[in-house]
């Protein structure tokens, strides 16, 4: 545990919770997770605050993942297919995450999440079918290997090497590709992106860059925060996962917007 005071761990513990309940309705929470560490930590090594904060997410994720299982249609299998490529890809995207530039990929994401933000205003009807509509049907072939590929792969990728936005773009991705109203993409998401934690997560411990202690501590209040978000997300449906969306996707890009201007 690092040299931090009582207030700041507080702090840090109300962040992990408002984050675990972001990224159970809709994916983002890093946004507020991973500027929190770096605020608290300001003397710790950037790739500890990394290491870290995947060990946060992952607990509160999979405390969503369970949640939306019991509750929610979720096709498993193909869920564990795009999750082992997303994982795959996780580990790859963190292995080579020292030698990229965070300044390179800041404005390409933005211009992303701007186009996301678009298309979901002018797309009023996407990801509002009713709930089980996506996993009682069967899905094309091609639909499925794009899935595993694209949505897998490259978000999974996206994921070890830059991190913020991971689980919104896998809700927006599942909801498109698979045809997925937001709520059971966001189930599917969240067994997806514990995936994604697993791989970034694996390489962070390897390289020995996480600081368990303090990742226990905040991991409790994050799983709870994930835990009353999946529910809040089952109970409300899509027209609030939508409301959530957008807010994260704007959040998202003042995020970045703020930090490309000041680096």
């Amino acid at each position: 545990m690092p040299d931090i005071t009582l207030t700041t761990l507080v702090l840090l513990c109300l962040a992990a919770a408002a984050a675990g309940w972001i990224d159970a309705v809709v994916g983002g929470g890093g946004l507020l997770l991973l500027p929190a560490l770096l605020l608290g930590l300001p003397n710790v090594p950037a790739a500890q605050v990394l290491g870290t904060n995947k060990a946060v997410a992952i607990v509160g994720t999979s405390g969503a993942a369970v949640t939306f299982l019991r509750k929610a249609p979720v096709r498993v299998g193909l869920a564990v297919r795009v999750g082992l490529m997303a994982l795959a890809g996780s580990m790859t995207g963190a292995f080579f995450a020292a030698g990229i530039s965070s300044e390179v990929l800041r404005p390409v994401i933005m211009v992303v999440l701007l186009g996301v933000a678009a298309f979901v205003l002018l797309r009023p009807s996407f990801g509002t079918a009713a709930a089980g509509d996506g996993t009682d049907r069967p899905v094309a072939r091609a639909r499925v290997v794009t899935a595993i590929v694209l949505v897998g792969g490259g978000i999974g990728f996206y994921d070890g090497l830059f991190g913020p936005g991971t689980g919104t773009f896998l809700v927006l991705a599942l909801s498109a590709v698979l045809h997925l109203d937001l709520v059971t993409a966001s189930a599917t998401a969240k067994i997806v992106n514990v995936c994604t934690n697993a791989g970034a997560l694996a390489m962070f411990a390897y390289q020995g860059t996480v600081l368990w202690q303090l990742a226990a501590v905040m991991a409790v209040f994050n799983l709870a925060g994930g835990m009353i978000g999946a529910r809040m997300a089952l109970s409300r449906g899509s027209g609030f996962v939508r409301v959530v969306l957008l807010t994260v996707v704007f959040s998202l890009v003042a995020k970045l917007g703020f930090d490309q201007w000041n680096a």
